[in-house]
Formats: structure tokens, sequence, C-alpha cells
């Protein structure tokens, strides 16, 4: 019996990489969209790109996602493309609302026409729950998004619970709240790994080619790395295992939403001191805070309870904070050495 099929859109960002790879360890035959523009950052996917199909479109443009699901006709759909900077999506609301918000619904709603028993992963974001009275957080904790990728996130995942409800033709559509998870493959545009990268760059006494933030500048200026709030408390994560929990998600006989966390909080403070002493430095010494880094509203203390992924898919997190940081700033230092 041939193996499964899965589409994943957002194939080359952090998460779709590692999914990848886990899939394609499973047997999956697996193909992903691009965007076009997005061929100089294809460096997630660079070392398996021969044994994927690419297909190139835009979650904006439904054209491009019907002729990938004809074409493809998966088993499995993964929903993973948006843009997911909270803080850059102030800059950009309406990219932020048709990407990330109509352009899911493109998805189910392309995948109902085409592959109608496909199950479909939605990828939904513990950004939803904004600043919440409730700490932690569940699957029942009310949304109250406080930023346009927050927003765009919650109507995506609106969407997906009314198309799994729908009595005409529901569909198979399972959702998973993902608290903040970090690797060596996430973007410089957010905080931890803007702190690995910079713990690398001043560690290696690197003067040419430091990485720009979100601002277009180098994150190290003059020897110091500028951030926004220390005190923003975050639940972070390690990426592949958050990977696992997606899959066991999707293996589920009826669809469901699932919060997928660590379950321990730590503050932006934290993630810097623990990166320093990585390298045997005092954070106090290169951290300046600067109000541009700062959302226009904040977020937090965003806390995930877990406790329903463990007691139903038996999932569990296993890598420590300590050992996601390390392991971001070892990259780095080999990355920017």
């Amino acid at each position: 019996m041939a193996g499964k099929k899965a589409f994943i859109t957002g194939i080359s960002g952090q998460d779709g990489s590692y999914l990848t790879e886990f899939l394609l360890d499973k047997g999956y035959e697996v193909a992903g969209l691009v965007r076009r523009n997005a061929l100089a950052e294809l460096g997630n996917i660079e070392k398996f790109k021969e044994e994927v199909r690419i297909y190139f479109g835009d979650l904006q443009f439904p054209e491009s996602i019907v002729l990938a699901l004809y074409d493809f006709k998966p088993d499995e759909i993964y929903n993973l493309a948006s843009l997911s900077s909270p803080l850059s999506s102030f800059s950009d609301k309406f990219a932020s609302i048709m990407v990330t918000g109509v352009g899911a619904l493109h998805v189910f709603e392309r995948a109902k026409q085409i592959v109608p028993d496909a199950k479909i992963y939605q990828a939904s974001t513990s950004e939803m729950f904004g600043a919440p009275k409730q700490v932690p957080q569940n699957e029942d904790t009310p949304l109250s998004p406080a930023n346009p990728y927050a927003a765009a996130k919650e109507y995506a995942h609106r969407m997906a619970v009314i198309a799994r409800q729908d009595k005409n033709q529901p569909q198979f559509i399972a959702c998973g709240i993902l608290f903040n998870h970090e690797s060596p493959r996430r973007g410089l545009n957010f905080v931890t790994r803007k702190i690995s990268a910079a713990v690398a760059c001043i560690k290696n006494g690197r003067k040419e080619g430091i990485p720009l933030n979100e601002m277009g500048e180098p994150i190290v200026k003059n020897g110091k790395l500028k951030l926004g709030d220390l005190n923003a408390k975050r639940d972070w994560g390690y990426a592949p295992d958050y990977i696992e929990a997606m899959y066991k998600i999707m293996q589920q006989k009826i669809a469901d939403d699932f919060v997928v966390a660590t379950g321990e909080v730590h503050t932006v403070e934290d993630f810097a001191k623990e990166a320093f002493e990585v390298v045997d430095l005092n954070y106090n010494d290169y951290v300046e805070t600067d109000p541009h880094f700062v959302p226009p509203i904040q977020t937090g203390p965003l806390h995930g309870d877990a406790s329903k992924a463990k007691k139903v898919l038996g999932w569990e997190p296993k890598t420590k904070f300590s050992d996601l940081v390390r392991i971001m700033v070892h990259a780095d230092l080999a990355k920017f050495s």
C-alpha cells in the first residue's frame, strides 16, 4: 500500500521544514506551497528539497491552491503559512488578514471542493489569547487577540470550527493552539533567534555580515543588542517537539482543538541571560532596551496548559528551556563564526 500524501503550506518555514522531515521519515509523500518571492528562503528545506514536490503560489490567490490540490491530491493538509510576526503585523494589517486569515479559508474551501476527505491541520496560536485574565490558558480560555496577526489567526480558527460543525458537509479540520516554539530555524524577526544570533556575533567578534533586525539595522550595533520589553512572559518550547504534537492531532478520528505548550513561563530577560551564559558572558553588558521593539498593545502572560494533549494524544514536551537556549546559541555560533 502506498504511503500517505501530505501537503504543507509554508513548507520552507521553521515548522514546515521540521514537519517535512518528520513525515518523510514516516514514509509520506510530501508536497508544499512556496511563494515565488521566497525562493531565497528555501534554506530550511534546501537539504531535502529534491525529496518533496514544490508548488509555487500564494494563499491570497486561491487558483494556486486549486492547481496544487488537483495535481497532488493529498490525504492530509497542514496549513502552516502565515505572516507570523505579531509586531510586524501592525505595519501591514491588510496582508496579515488576507494571508493569515482569509488565506486559511481559501485552503479550507478549495480542499472541500477538490479533496473533501482530506484531513486538515490549522496552525492556531497562543497569541489569540491576547492579555488573558486566565492563567494558564487552555482550550476553553476566551480568545481576545491583541495584534492583527492574532486577529487573523482567530478568524481562521473560528472558520475551522464552523467548517467541522457544518451538518451538510463537515470537514476534518483540527487546530493546534501552539504556544511559542523556537529552534535554530526560527526567523531573525523573532526575539529568541535575535538573541541567539546576537550572542554568537558578539562571542565570535563578528564585524561584517551581521544579520539585520526588523528595523533593517544590524542586530548587534556598537557591541549592543537592542530588545523590547524584557519582562514579557512566554511559554517557550522546542519546535521539533511540537511537530510531533501536530502529527498526533491529525491521527485522531475526530477533529478537535489542542493547546500545545510546556507549561513553563520565562521572560525575555530570562532567555537573554541564559543565552549569554552559554558563552560565559553577562547579558547586562550587552543588552539595551528600545521602545521601537515593544508592540503598541502588549500580549501575555502566555502560559499554556497542555493537559488535554497529554491525556488524549499522549504528548509531552521533551526539551527543557535551558537545552532549547543552548541548542539555538550553539547553532548560531557555527552559523555566524
